[in-house]
């Protein structure tokens, strides 16, 4: 390579735009799932028949909780954003993983998916690595910071139903149901604050940000 040449490169590679915000799409894809699955939790929705267990949220676990918000996760590391891009690709593969595993049967969604010591330990270890990204979300802002302490919650309570062997819509799997709900409505706002701000040019709907 020449001179000129490797100088056209250099020019190229500095003039290339980064990577628009993908946190907007990941946090869609995170609150419609959560929603859809938390009002089955909640006992809002019925699960499918033992025969065909594939309720609504599964397509969107799989295509927009998943793989959308999975290549958001992507596009965060892009964007050299070390929380956004671990967040958004967990949760996004956590999202067709569940769905897969609903898929081949390994939870039930007519016992509200949460049955034997499988799924206790999986809401378990989903729990601890919430809890670990909220106390990072404490430098990020107000509502991811809000998003996650509510999630936190969500599988706490999830985990703790799970091992009660409490059905959507009963016991401390109904109470996650209801946090998940939240979680899902503030990820909302979260995400139409960062595409409407983005494409308004100036903050319309705050967020709040935590100091560093």
């Amino acid at each position: 390579m020449s001179v000129s040449d490797r100088d056209e490169a250099a020019s190229t590679a500095v003039e290339t735009p980064p990577a628009a915000d993908p946190a907007p799409l990941g946090l869609a894809g995170f609150a419609l799932t959560t929603v859809l699955l938390s009002a089955l939790n909640a006992g809002l929705i019925k699960a499918g028949s033992p025969a065909k267990p594939v309720d609504a949220w599964v397509g969107m676990a799989l295509f927009y909780g998943g793989l959308a918000q999975l290549l958001a996760g992507m596009w965060e590391f892009r964007n050299r954003n070390t929380f956004g891009a671990t967040a958004f690709s967990s949760f996004g593969a956590f999202w067709m993983g569940l769905a897969i595993m609903v898929v081949f049967g390994a939870f039930n969604p007519s016992a509200g998916f949460y049955g034997g010591e499988g799924a206790v330990w999986f809401l378990f270890c989903w729990a601890v690595f919430t809890a670990y990204m909220f106390v990072a979300s404490l430098r990020t802002n107000a509502a991811v910071m809000v998003v996650f302490l509510l999630l936190t919650l969500t599988f706490i309570a999830l985990w703790l139903g799970a091992a009660n062997n409490a059905a959507a819509g009963s016991g401390l799997t109904d109470v996650g149901g209801w946090l998940g709900l939240a979680t899902g409505i503030v990820a909302f706002y979260t995400s139409f604050a960062g595409v409407t701000n983005s494409t308004f040019g100036r903050t319309i709907l705050p967020t709040y940000p935590l100091a560093r």
